[in-house]
């Protein structure tokens, strides 16, 4: 299986939700489903029914989330020297040529993309044409509306 890169922080959370999924999530649904089946007949039983397919759900995200954390390669972005270029955990302050308006993002995994906290996918088609640009490079990303040109103003490893 292919390492999927990912930042320390975004390991650290997804160690969490597995903790909570695995200590309270899966708990609670065992539960529910002992006393959905104290009630007797089960093939009309609503509770019953929720709590199985809540239990498949949890089940399903624990397997996915090891699977993640098994083939994790884990990234600290402050350790990375990559000599000024743009990689995997770097946080790249751009500045659109058009408009003028400055943004940041850090390139991160799947899995910790937010582009409210300006935290963008690695597989994102402004991630893929800023790898391995440098200061002052222009990238070009094709995006709904059209071809946008961002100039790189910084690169940064934090």
């Amino acid at each position: 299986m292919a390492t999927i890169p990912i930042t320390i922080r975004g390991a650290e959370k997804l160690k969490a939700e597995l903790h909570r999924l695995k200590t309270v999530d899966r708990p609670a649904v065992i539960n529910a489903i002992a006393e959905a089946r104290a009630q007797g007949d089960l093939s009309e039983n609503a509770e019953y029914d929720a709590a199985k397919d809540r239990q498949g759900f949890i089940e399903g995200r624990i397997q996915e989330i090891e699977g993640k954390l098994s083939a994790a390669q884990i990234i600290d972005p402050s350790q990375v020297d990559a000599g000024g270029k743009v990689v995997f955990g770097a946080t790249v302050e751009l500045e659109d040529e058009s408009t003028g308006d400055a943004v940041k993002y850090q390139i991160v995994g799947e899995d910790e993309a937010d582009l409210k906290l300006g935290l963008i996918n690695i597989s994102s088609p402004i991630a893929r044409a800023l790898i391995g640009k440098e200061e002052g490079d222009t990238a070009e990303v094709q995006a709904p509306g059209g071809v946008k040109r961002y100039e790189i103003v910084a690169v940064s490893y934090l």
